[in-house]
This record gives structure tokens, C-alpha cells and sequence, in this order.
């Protein structure tokens, strides 16, 4: 029954596919590449959020077992097995699930999931393979459910999956229930084999709302946003997760407004919020810059008991920094401060997102503070709060705190994360420190593009242009492809040391070698290139040759070199161009104002100044951190 279901699917493998699978007999190559984790009882932690039993009574009871004679028995065994791997005391585990002789599908199946429930993968697929090797007993779908689930987690954990399934449809010696069908999904829609998941997902008879969520979110992987609202829309069942995948999937990819519509559709038609989905409207209402609803959300969650959940308050945090309201921001964390009992890796988060939130809104001291209390009450500080408070440094010139940074770094171990290296280069070339930010450069052993791209930059807002094109070529002797920022950092250097030849070259090779095609950054540093080098007509015929003079960004470049060169002709021209594009904008009036003065043509400044006050332009006054 099972092999007829399943003979179009072998067929959509065709022969020569199934010839190709992996057989069990040589699995034992794959296993080089799944590198299992040594488990050490002390290396272990807590991840579950049911209760755990401490060893020690587990043990206990172990003892009790042994010493009535019951511990022969395989249902003991078993009971007991599962009593470590539920409370992730998966070493002890280990040695019990080697000491019992006679082990059935239930024994493997225990330890095989209690590795995958805690992401011990590859030991997961390890014991697996040895016991395909060992022969003895055949998986049931309980342990073929765990096993899909940990291919998707490990290298080549396709052409074992795949392996796995064409052993399935030949052999017909595993019931398949929706469960199974959908763990099989899940693998070819996580690993992007999503020709093999539509097929599979149109051959399955007995599709449930989880079957369907799968195919979901696998649709939203591929970007194809059209098709997966439209299979949203036909769906025979939602449950929550439908909801929050689709909602959250259109936030991702930039349709706040469609996200908006099926958050409220879902007030109306859909089911009851969830934790989950709180979050994804806190975080949508930031993006939308929603205060009022934002508000609407958060009275909703102060009456649900969720209001005390980590994540739930860190996203209402987060809503309100981005919205500007860092009062209520920092109530909220206050509130979550003061009930704040066990330190938990968890409980970080809401004390990264307020930092976050304090530097995003110019509030360094506060952020400083935070930090300092995370430090005092010993809580586990991530990368990315530690390269915001770097990045806030840089940007402030606060060489002494970037050192601390740097030296607390070195004492936690995370001196080898790549964002953070970047963070450190960046932080010290700001600073003025651009023969430290090269010492740091050199002395790290994994460099990606970030890394190169940071330290390119680094000279080029050190005006050594020659420097940065001679790293960024020896970045493409290393077989290191640019990206789109690499080239603006090298166009950037061009500019700085007046490099217009090479400058033009690299954005040749940018768009016909590389096939990246020119943003607004790009376009903006080729203007300020050839603006910088007195080329003033050279940079207008480029906007007008590019096709980009809808972007005002470009003829803002244009208006401050015309400013430097005292060309108040073409400086004329260009404002006019910019208060069409821009009306309410204050810097080609500033601009154009400040021309007109170096040339003591007094009465056109005052003209400009005084319909800046008519329009009601308002100019945001400027900040030094001499």
C-alpha cells in the first residue's frame, strides 16, 4: 500500500537517481561530515522549558532498578533512558543507552530524539548511522521524524535525507504517517530543494495546517510573495503560526502595509494572538512608525499574562525606541528591570534592545549606563550589543571606551566573531587610531568581505586613497568577490585622493565584471569624485548620462563642490533643481546662501535666507563633539 502511494514520487527520482542515493551500507562516508559533539556532562545546558530532574535523582531511581533486577527488563531501560534525555543529561544517557544489551526501536528512537530535541545533530545522525550499520532493528516514524529534522542542520544533510527517503519508497519498510510526511517536507523546504518540496507536498493524500504552514514559509524563502499570499488565501485551515508566518513574511520583505491588512483581518476572522504574534506587531508598528497602534498593542498585552514574557517586552521596547518615545522605552524596561530574578542568556535581551534604542536615538550616556549595569550584574552581553556600544564610540570619538571594549572583549572570547572585528577596525580608524585599526586588521586569521571592506573604508575616510586601492586589489588576488559597500568604500577612497582615472575604472568594473548594479551611494560617489578633482561639468553630464537626476542626493553632492569651487553659476542652477525636488528641504538654501556670501553677493543671501522663513524651512541645528 505504502510502496503504491509512493511509486510517483520514486518515479519523479527516476532510476538513475535512486542509483545515485546513498545506500545504509555506505553512510559511513557521510558520517566524516556530520562531526559529532563530544558530550561532556558539565558542557551541557538547559534549553527545554519543562521541569528538570536533577541527576542526582534520576540516578537514584537508575540505582533503585538495579537493585531490584528490573533494570534488565527493557521497558525499565527505556524509562529510565528517557528520564536523562528529557532532563538533557544526555552524557549519562549515553552510557545507560550503551550498557543495555538488548536494545529495541524505542531505545535508539529515545537517545536519536533526545540529541535532536537539544541540537546535538550530528550525534543525533551518528547514532543513526550505527544503528543502520548494526542492522538489527529498522526506525519506525518516530525516529525517522527526528533524523529529517537534524539533516536539514548539518552539511551534506540533503543527500542524506534524500538518501533516507529513496530507502523509504523502495523498501516500504516504514509506515508513513502525516508526521513523517511532514519532517520529509520540511528537510527539502529548509535545505532549498523546493522543486522536490512542491512535488512531494502535491503527491501527499493527507495534508494537515502544519503540512501547509511548511509550504508557506517555504514560498516566502523563495521571495515569491504573490504566491504565497495566494496560498494563504486558500488554505483549508490557519491556525496561528499561518497567520504569524504570513504576516511576519510580508513585514520581511518590505510590504508593511499588506501586513498591516492581514493583522487586522486576523482581529476579525483568525485566531487568538499568541506571544508570537504580539511581537511581530510590535515590531510592525515600528516599521510603520504606528505610535497609536503601537499603544492599541501594548494596553492588549498588559491584560494578557504574556505581558511578563522576555521577548514580548523586548519588541514593545523596541517599538517605542524606533518611534522616538525613549521614555516609555525605558519604563517598560524598568519594569522588566525591577522583576528581574535569575540570570538567564534570555533575559539579555531586553537589555541589548534598550541600548540599541539609546544609541539609535543619540543617547550615549544612557546607553553607557545600561551597559555598565549588564557588566556589574554579570549578565552575558552579545556581539551585537558590544558592537553597538563600539560603533557609538567610533561615532562619538571615544577612544578610551572603545579600549575597554576591546580589552573586556579579549577576556570573554569573542575577539574572533567577524562583525565584531570589523566593529573593532572601524572603531579605532574613527578615532584617529588608523595604525591600530591596520595592527588589528593583520593580526585576525579569518577575514571575510566585511572584514576587508572595513579596513578599505577605514583608509578612505583617512584620505589615503592609494592605500585603500592597493588592499582592495590585493582583496581580489585573494579570489574575495566585492560586494556592493566594497565598492563604494573604494569609490569613496578615488574621491578622497582625487583618483578620478581609477575611480572611473572601478565603476566600469563594478557594473560590467561583477554585474552589481549602481545605487544611490554609488552614483553619489562618483559626483563628489569628480566634484572633489574641480570637475564640475564632468559630474553634471555624468547625472544627466546616468539617467539619475531624479535623485536629489546626487545634486546635493553637485551643490558642495560647486560651494568649494566658488561656482555660483552652476550652484545657482543646481538649487533650483534640488527645491524642485526637494521643497521643504533646508540645505540648497543653506548651501546656495553660504556661496553667495564667500562672493559677497550679500542681497541674493539674504533673499535666500528670508524665503527659507516664508516657506517656513527650518534648518536642525549642527552638533560638535570637540
Amino acid at each position: 500500500m505504502i510502496l503504491k502511494k509512493y511509486v510517483g514520487f520514486a518515479f519523479l527520482y527516476s532510476h538513475h537517481h535512486l542509483k545515485s542515493f546513498p545506500t545504509f551500507s555506505t553512510l559511513s562516508v557521510l558520517s566524516n561530515a556530520i562531526n559529532p559533539v563530544p558530550i561532556k556532562l558539565h558542557h551541557l545546558q538547559h534549553y527545554s522549558s519543562s521541569p528538570v530532574l536533577p541527576v542526582s535523582k534520576i540516578q537514584v531511581t537508575h540505582a533503585q532498578k538495579i537493585k531490584d533486577g528490573s533494570a534488565h527488563n527493557s521497558s525499565i531501560s527505556n524509562y529510565v533512558l528517557n528520564l536523562y534525555t528529557k532532563s538533557n543529561h544526555l552524557a549519562s544517557a549515553q552510557k545507560l543507552f550503551d550498557e543495555i544489551p538488548q536494545k529495541d526501536v524505542r531505545t535508539w528512537t529515545i537517545l536519536i530524539s533526545g540529541f535532536a530535541q537539544f541540537g546535538r545533530n550530528g550525534n543525533a545522525l551518528s547514532l543513526f548511522i550505527r544503528m543502520q550499520k548494526e542492522g538489527i532493528v529498522i526506525p519506525n516514524e518516530f525516529t525517522l521524524s527526528s533524523v529529517f529534522k537534524c539533516c536539514s542542520s548539518v552539511s551534506n544533510g540533503l543527500r542524506l535525507g534524500k538518501s533516507i527517503h529513496g530507502w523509504m519508497v523502495v523498501t516500504a519498510a516504514v509506515d508513513l504517517d502525516v508526521g513523517l510526511e511532514n519532517a520529509i517536507l520540511d528537510l527539502y523546504v529548509k535545505c532549498e530543494s523546493f522543486d522536490y518540496a512542491k512535488r512531494f507536498f502535491e503527491l501527499m493524500s493527507d495534508k494537515n495546517v502544519v503540512s501547509w504552514n511548511i509550504m508557506l514559509a517555504g514560498y516566502l524563502g523563495t521571495d515569491d510573495m504573490e504566491t504565497s499570499v495566494k496560498l494563504f488565501k486558500i488554505m483549508p485551515e490557519k491556525d496561528v503560526s499561518s497567520w504569524n508566518t504570513v504576516i511576519d513574511g510580508l513585514l520581511q520583505h518590505g510590504f508593511d502595509r499588506d501586513a498591516l491588512k492581514l493583522l487586522r483581518q486576523m482581529t476579525l476572522d483568525g485566531p487568538s494572538f499568541n506571544k508570537v504574534t504580539f511581537s511581530i506587531s510590535s515590531t510592525l508598528m515600528s516599521s510603520l512608525r504606528n505610535l497609536e497602534l503601537g499603544r492599541q498593542i501594548h494596553g492588549k498585552v498588559m491584560r494578557l499574562s504574556i505581558y511578563k514574557d522576555t521577548l514580548v517586552r523586548a519588541s514593545l521596547i523596541s517599538m517605542y525606541c524606533k518611534c522616538g518615545q525613549m521614555e516609555k522605552a525605558s519604563r517598560i524596561f524598568q519594569e522588566f528591570r525591577q522583576g528581574f530574578v535569575e540570570v538567564q542568556h534570555s533575559h539579555s535581551v531586553p537589555w541589548s534592545t534598550i541600548i540599541s534604542g539609546y544609541i539609535h536615538n543619540s543617547m550615549l550616556k544612557d546607553a553607557l549606563q545600561v551597559f555598565s549595569s549588564m557588566i556589574s550584574d554579570q549578565l552575558e552581553v552579545d556581539v551585537f550589543t558590544l558592537s553597538s556600544i563600539l560603533s557609538a564610540s567610533a561615532n562619538s570619538g571615544l577612544l578610551e571606551l572603545g579600549w575597554q571594549i576591546h580589552g573586556y572583549v579579549q577576556k570573554l572570547g569573542h575577539i574572533w566573531d567577524i562583525f565584531f572585528i570589523s566593529a573593532i577596525i572601524d572603531m579605532y580608524a574613527k578615532c584617529g587610531k588608523l595604525d591600530s585599526a591596520l595592527l588589528f586588521f593583520e593580526q585576525t586569521q579569518t577575514r571575510n568581505i566585511v572584514v576587508w571592506t572595513t579596513m578599505i573604508n577605514s583608509y578612505a575616510i583617512h584620505g589615503k586613497g592609494s592605500d585603500a586601492i592597493q588592499l582592495f586589489n590585493l582583496m581580489l588576488n585573494q579570489r574575495i568577490a566585492p560586494n556592493e559597500v566594497s565598492f563604494i568604500s573604494v569609490l569613496t577612497a578615488c574621491g578622497h585622493a582625487g583618483l578620478v582615472k581609477e575611480g572611473c575604472k572601478y565603476f566600469r568594473w563594478m557594473k560590467q565584471v561583477y554585474g552589481i548594479k549602481p545605487g544611490v551611494e554609488h552614483y553619489s560617489c562618483m559626483v563628489d569624485l569628480f566634484g572633489r578633482a574641480g570637475c564640475l561639468e564632468e559630474a553634471y553630464d555624468f547625472i544627466h548620462e546616468m539617467g539619475i537626476s531624479n535623485m536629489s542626493e546626487v545634486w546635493k553632492v553637485i551643490l558642495s563642490s560647486c560651494l568649494v569651487h566658488k561656482n555660483v553659476k552652476m550652484a545657482r542652477h543646481v538649487s533650483e533643481k534640488l527645491l524642485e525636488l526637494q521643497p521643504s528641504e533646508h540645505s540648497p538654501y543653506i548651501l546656495l546662501s553660504n556661496a553667495c556670501s564667500e562672493n559677497e553677493n550679500w542681497d541674493e543671501a539674504s533673499k535666500l535666507r528670508g524665503l527659507m522663513q516664508e516657506r517656513e524651512v527650518v534648518k536642525h541645528p549642527g552638533q560638535s563633539w570637540t
